[in-house]
């Protein structure tokens, strides 16, 4: 059955889209907040795995209030996320094509250079976009990301997905996501959590959590098992050294280790290193202290850049 989404689904209210086509006629969906222009490099926001462009809500929300609400901030959703199109294809998904993707998306917005936030896959997308095109990418943020995926984090999402969406009943289906979430986000009220449930998913009439994702996304991480060690990847890592880095961490993730996230930061001692504190992944963004170190790398980064370039 084909995916749908409904028009009028909360999460994506205040992120009005459109469709840009791809590669074989597939859309994906973008969102722009402020004005792209020469005085300020736009930042663009990839989600995770099977997420979407809501996750970066709140950070896009900041940014408009950052320099008089024109800082150019760009969200999107990757063929088989939120808004766009399913991949006709199970094989045609991976970092490559999302990578292929972003780029067809900026060239299409008219954007030569750019920062890019990456969490989670959107980390590995923008790791094969910087080894593709290093320069386009005039700074990198990556979140819950590095050239190490844990397993772990893989297992524990599959089987969670596989609960609620199992479940009968929006009461039942409710409460099994705030159970997954509440050890994620401890302490975050009920309201809060049925926010971030309708990031992935929304409850249909009879009651049935509905994936915002192409399911096939999923199926292919079936063989995936809690203790494989998957293959790492740093000379993509590697392939940052064309820009300024920012590596984050949210303190709960299962998605980065932190031995890994040590590494990164061993290998990249110039790069500004955080970790948020009391959440996981995805980060809330609606803590003061990170978003502000974020805006600031932002800032910076972009002032060096045209600075060099006149």
């Amino acid at each position: 059955m084909p995916r749908t989404v409904p028009t009028d689904h909360p999460a994506f209210a205040p992120l009005p889209a459109t469709h840009v086509v791809l590669a074989g006629g597939v859309r994906a969906a973008v969102h722009v907040s402020g004005q792209l222009s020469g005085r300020r490099l736009p930042v663009i926001c990839i989600p995770g795995y099977q997420r979407n462009m809501s996750d970066f809500t709140e950070f896009a929300a900041y940014f408009r209030r950052v320099g008089g609400g024109d800082w150019p901030v760009v969200l999107l959703d990757l063929p088989g996320r939120g808004r766009a199109d399913d991949r006709k294809r199970s094989g045609d998904y991976g970092s490559l094509a999302d990578a292929v993707d972003v780029a067809s998306v900026l060239a299409a917005l008219g954007i030569g250079r750019v920062i890019v936030l990456g969490q989670g896959h959107g980390g590995q997308v923008a790791m094969t976009l910087a080894a593709r095109h290093p320069l386009l990418i005039v700074g990198t943020i990556l979140l819950d990301s590095g050239p190490v995926t844990d397993s772990r984090g893989i297992v524990r999402l599959r089987s969670n997905l596989a609960h609620v969406e199992a479940l009968r009943g929006a009461k039942a289906v409710t409460a099994g996501f705030r159970r997954i979430l509440g050890g994620d986000y401890p302490g975050l009220p009920d309201d809060r959590l049925d926010t971030l449930i309708g990031r992935n998913h929304f409850i249909d009439r009879r009651g049935r959590a509905r994936p915002l994702y192409d399911q096939r996304l999923i199926d292919a991480l079936a063989s995936i098992n809690f203790d494989d060690v998957l293959m790492a990847q740093w000379p993509m890592f590697d392939a940052l050294t064309c820009a300024p880095l920012m590596l984050l961490r949210t303190q709960l993730t299962d998605q980065l280790r932190r031995e890994t996230f040590d590494e990164m930061t061993r290998r990249r001692p110039d790069a500004v290193a955080l970790t948020i504190a009391g959440q996981g992944s995805p980060a809330l963004f609606d803590q003061r202290e990170e978003i502000e170190a974020v805006a600031e790398f932002v800032l910076q980064t972009s002032a060096r850049a045209l600075g060099r370039a006149a």
